[in-house]
């Protein structure tokens, strides 16, 4: 009994290897040649699994390496299936593909999120986390078979059988950008508030930000990064803006008292003609009165002030300039100084 027991834990192992070795070939189409490497590729970090140094095995290193890859490799695709098309447009179509988003939706849709081995799943969290396993076993695949066999994975098996690329190419997906296109075509004030920073229970951060337009309050949006977050927000405000039209008055009205207030000025404008005329007065005029004292080699004109000195002067002692005299009186003013001398 005790030896039957054995053979079974025995190949227990076998089994299930097999089993996923089974698996990984209806979802990429080939056997693996290095098991293992596959196996980290779909090791959660939540399971705090490590190795015989102490270091954690999980597949985040395989994320980072199968997120670059994947970067090459739709960059590649995109570029020989739009030829002609301009940098900006090629580089959106490349991140429409490589999204979270559309990730953890091929991860779900190819079976790669039940051979996910995790401490716990979050519903509200499996695209995380089936993206991000997504883009780790693209780095198997390249450790595994190298960047050819990367390629012919994309090619074959993700955008021939399960996305549309033209599709994907001219469908707008970036709320953000039409929020933010929409208010300022109206040119009404919009902002993202971050209201709070979480953790689940895999200890991911989770991002809420809400939506004001004009100050009021538009759509929550949450999600594990915030340009997560703010394009659920812009998706859930853009859809009220056109169900509800009493928000948008209520925005409309908001922003006419503010562009009104705005608009009114805080004082009249100065007045330039006056302005110019106090700039060039800067001659001290005296004030003129109907006297006018003479003085010697010039006139000059007597103030208010000076004409009252004037008049308090008396001409006791001033003598008046004599008149010519007559030839009878210089005779006589002539004799009477002879019979003086005498």
């Amino acid at each position: 009994m005790w030896i039957n027991n054995i053979i079974d834990r025995i190949k227990l192992p076998f089994r299930k290897e097999k089993e996923l070795f089974s698996a990984l070939y209806q979802i990429l189409g080939f056997y693996p040649h290095n098991i293992s490497v596959y196996k980290q590729a779909l090791l959660h970090k939540s399971v705090g699994k490590r190795n015989e140094k102490g270091r954690p095995q999980n597949n985040e290193r395989l994320e980072f390496l199968g997120d670059a890859v994947l970067d090459a490799v739709v960059g590649d695709i995109v570029y020989r299936h739009f030829e002609g098309k301009r940098e900006g447009f090629l580089t959106n179509t490349r991140s429409k593909l490589v999204s979270r988003e559309t990730l953890g939706k091929l991860a779900q849709e190819m079976g790669i999120d039940q051979l996910i081995l995790s401490a716990g799943h979050s519903s509200s969290h499996n695209s995380y986390m089936n993206g991000n396993a997504f883009e780790a076993l693209v780095g198997a695949i390249y450790l595994d078979r190298g960047y050819a066999a990367c390629m012919r994975f994309m090619e074959r098996r993700i955008l021939t059988q399960l996305i549309n690329i033209d599709k994907v190419a001219y469908k707008e997906v970036n709320f953000k950008s039409k929020l933010l296109e929409w208010s300022q075509k109206n040119r009404v004030k919009m902002e993202f508030r971050d209201l709070e920073q979480t953790r689940d229970e895999n200890g991911s951060p989770v991002f809420t930000v809400q939506v004001f337009i004009e100050g009021l309050e538009g759509c929550k949006g949450t999600g594990f990064s915030k340009k997560e977050s703010q394009q659920k927000a812009s998706k859930a405000t853009l859809q009220r803006l056109r169900r509800e039209p009493q928000f948008i008055d209520a925005i409309f009205a908001v922003k006419a008292d503010r562009t009104k207030m705005e608009e009114e000025p805080v004082m009249a404008a100065p007045d330039l003609d006056k302005l110019e005329q106090e700039q060039q007065n800067f001659i001290i005029e005296q004030e003129k009165t109907e006297q006018q004292v003479p003085t010697i080699g010039a006139e000059c004109v007597a103030t208010q002030s000076q004409q009252t000195v004037l008049d308090e002067l008396t001409l006791d002692d001033i003598t008046a300039t004599p008149r010519e005299k007559s030839r009878e009186e210089i005779i006589a003013e002539a004799e009477a100084a002879a019979f003086a001398d005498e």
